[in-house]
């Protein structure tokens, strides 16, 4: 009786193990197969909705669309979509290496806080000051501060709007010298005439924006209002600062914008590359608390040299079902007393950049698994590409991210392979680098619900949450 028992037991031990191995690393997905999109005309939305009168700090939660940077820019009679994507890859880089001049920097030198405005990917329509003044703000995760162009400009860039008058604005006032808010800035001065704050912005690579620190009332799309914004009024502003009348800073420093809101915040980046059904669902952005089901958390990681990025815990990576060889884990670990390493989530980096050693194991792994696909040239920065041209679906490996706390996010194979032109080439989304810090960039974000929860330390991700 025993010994058939503790068979029936090993026998379901094994039953078990069996399923849940099978349900955990599945080896392949299904890539249905189109091409490159042609560019969305999008339309910001109408400013007849910022004129109503909710206050933000009362209400539950506020939705905002979201729309991409390229939007922003006139489309050339000659261009076409491989000819944006080209352009994207290159504010890509930019935007990355100056992370990497960031988390590489002495921290004994000139503080460098955030990232370029002109390499963020979405943005937002935003009324300022009473009545609103419409404008676009970049949404950075990268970033502590919020900031837009004020005159009168000693040096500005162009805008595709006006640039905000605060002499038109019943509620823009200076902030103190001597105030919490102008102690919370990395660089800070005084104008003795006015006793207002003086802000400085200095980027990695080489821009910066320079003003007054101010308050002022933002209206969003739909009327939600917010009175008493700490924000920076630039009077120069050089660099590249693109389109936009500014940025919203979404990062973990105490002036940006979720710190003075005290909510916590998500994010949906829909599919803007498949040219699936997906590719025309909406971005949205959201401030406050949301009943999301299915999620999946893990820790949030302070990084106590470089408090700006969302770090978080990649333990290990699956492809085809099994977990890459070598030591992949210590290329990913932040290491806690020189602040190097680590993984961040970043909303305007593009394409995912992994420690090399670990990028390299995950592309050998991924063209094991793809033999039977035909080899393309490669792309820009993508060196593993196919030529998929008469397919309607294929069969690519799995790629899942083991998190830190056991989570595992197992990625659309639409965000990891993805048409580069019209014509039927696909290329694996990922990237090496040598910087030390990796960065899950917003291709791999497609789709899900990321939400940043300071309050309980955490990072979620939901599928299908646009």
């Amino acid at each position: 009786m025993a010994s058939s028992t503790v068979g029936m037991f090993l026998f379901l031990t094994l039953l078990l193990t069996s399923i849940a191995s099978s349900y955990n690393l599945l080896t392949h997905r299904t890539l249905t197969v189109g091409s490159l999109p042609s560019l969305p005309s999008l339309s910001p939305p109408s400013d007849q909705s910022l004129y109503s009168s909710s206050d933000l700090r009362r209400s539950n939660s506020v939705h905002l669309a979201l729309y991409h940077v390229d939007s922003l820019f006139p489309l050339l009679s000659n261009s076409t979509p491989s000819h944006y994507l080209h352009l994207r890859l290159r504010r890509d880089a930019s935007r990355v290496e100056s992370i990497l001049r960031a988390s590489t920097s002495s921290f004994k030198s000139t503080v460098i806080s955030g990232l370029p405005q002109g390499s963020g990917e979405y943005f937002t329509r935003i009324g300022v000051g009473t009545p609103p003044t419409s404008t676009d703000m970049v949404l950075d995760t990268g970033s502590d501060i919020v900031w837009l162009q004020c005159s009168p400009c000693h040096k500005c860039y162009n805008q595709s709007d006006p640039v905000f008058n605060p002499n038109t604005s019943l509620s823009f006032a200076f902030v103190p010298c001597f105030s919490h808010q102008c102690r919370f800035l990395d660089i800070a001065g005084c104008d003795i005439r006015r006793r207002s704050c003086l802000y400085q912005v200095s980027y990695g690579d080489g821009s910066n924006t320079a003003g007054e620190l101010a308050t002022e009332t933002f209206t969003f799309h739909g009327g939600m209002k917010l009175n008493g914004v700490a924000f920076g009024c630039g009077h120069d502003n050089e660099g590249l600062f693109v389109g936009a009348g500014g940025l919203l800073g979404l990062g973990r420093g105490r002036l940006s914008f979720p710190a003075q809101v005290k909510r916590r915040f998500s994010y949906c980046l829909a599919d803007r590359m498949s040219g699936s059904k997906n590719h025309s669902s909406t971005s949205t952005l959201v401030f406050g608390k949301e009943n999301y089901s299915k999620m999946i958390r893990t820790p949030m990681i302070m990084n106590p040299r470089l408090n700006t990025f969302y770090y978080m815990e990649v333990m290990d990576i699956s492809v085809g079902g099994t977990k890459l060889p070598g030591a992949i884990r210590s290329d990913l670990k932040l290491d806690q007393l020189t602040g190097q390493g680590g993984v961040i989530i970043d909303s305007g980096t593009s394409v995912t950049r992994l420690a090399r050693p670990t990028n390299v194991a995950l592309r050998d792994a991924f063209r094991r698994g793809a033999r039977g696909l035909k080899v393309a040239d490669g792309f820009s920065l993508f060196d593993t590409c196919y030529d998929l041209t008469g397919k309607k679906v294929v069969k690519v490996p799995t790629v899942v991210f083991h998190l830190g706390g056991g989570g595992q996010l197992s990625l659309p194979s639409e965000n990891y392979l993805i048409p580069v032109d019209r014509k039927g080439v696909f290329c694996l989304a990922f990237a090496g680098t040598d910087g030390g810090i990796s960065i899950i960039g917003n291709i791999q974000q497609q789709g899900f619900r990321v939400v940043f929860d300071e309050v309980g330390s955490t990072i979620g991700f939901g599928r299908n949450g646009c």
